[in-house]
């Protein structure tokens, strides 16, 4: 059935999100696993392809801004991995390996020729396991925003919580959403509102606990993801806060079309804090330096 179905697109120009990104038709596919995966599409289909793809547990259209800046010039895609946003909540396939195919197999499935890739957070994982499994070849840039891409400096580790000889109880549904509701609000500088901020927490509680901690234990070393930067010589802008400043400087030293930006003054969802600064800085890399080495 998965081979019948791989690569068909079973939603078009359906309801989105709430209608949150008023410019994009929301889309379907089937993975080779049989997975079926939501993404945001929209923009001229044959112009050159930007895909986003959203961190932790967070929806496509975290990106609304940028999708509504681009969309009159790209191509624009934004993927729901599995078990996040409108994508199917699977039993199986959270692993680095597998997500990383999803984000290939939308590629196929979507856009023609090089795309840029736009990672944020544990989405910045994801594409540079796609791009570690043999997807540097479909690259034409990297957007890496606020994680580690493992660069020097390592990241300091927290201190181990002390351990108990039973393990901790798990939490209630409404433990759970509370600290769920804590995380949305701790990703943001400037609040987004009490609306926007509750959309957020209810997509970001669809998959199992055990599947959430999955998704934040890769099972490889820092060396696979600096690896994966540096296998491709395509441009990359790393767009971070303060934190990650070292590891910027360290790739911008030793990878050959490197740039970083860092906000000073915005929190981890940085590109929904500052939108204008951010789609300004995203729209230059795709005008001058992607097509200066694309064509």
């Amino acid at each position: 059935m998965v081979g019948v179905l791989g690569g068909a697109v079973l939603a078009s120009a359906t309801a989105v999100s709430g209608d949150a990104v008023a410019a994009a038709e929301s889309r379907s596919f089937i993975t080779s696993d049989g997975a079926r995966l939501h993404y945001l599409e929209a923009g001229p289909s044959g112009a050159r392809t930007v895909v986003f793809v959203p961190g932790w547990t967070m929806p496509a259209w975290i990106f609304e801004t940028q999708i509504e800046a681009l969309s009159d010039r790209y191509h624009v895609l934004a993927l729901d991995p599995r078990g996040q946003g409108e994508s199917e909540v699977t039993r199986f396939g959270y692993t680095h390996e597998r997500r990383g195919r999803d984000i290939g197999e939308l590629i196929d499935h979507a856009a023609e020729g090089p795309v840029v890739l736009v990672g944020w957070s544990l989405g910045v994982l994801d594409s540079l396991a796609w791009v570690a499994d043999g997807g540097a070849d479909r690259i034409a840039g990297l957007v890496l925003i606020d994680n580690s891409i493992g660069e020097e400096p390592a990241p300091r580790a927290a201190p181990a919580p002390p351990r108990s000889a039973t393990p901790p109880p798990e939490p209630t549904p409404q433990e759970r959403r509370a600290r769920r509701a804590a995380f949305v609000a701790s990703i943001f500088a400037h609040d987004p509102g009490a609306d926007y901020r509750a959309r957020l927490t209810d997509q970001a509680l669809r998959m199992t606990v055990e599947d959430e901690r999955r998704l934040l234990a890769y099972d490889v070393t820092r060396e696979y993801w600096r690896a994966a930067v540096h296998s491709t010589d395509r441009p990359v802008l790393y767009v971070v806060r303060p934190r990650w400043r070292e590891q910027g400087e360290t790739l911008v030293r030793t990878h050959p079309d490197a740039s970083m930006t860092v906000f000073e003054d915005a929190g981890h969802a940085l590109f929904v804090d500052e939108p204008e600064r951010f789609n300004a800085l995203l729209l230059d890399f795709l005008d001058t330096r992607v097509a200066r080495t694309v064509h």
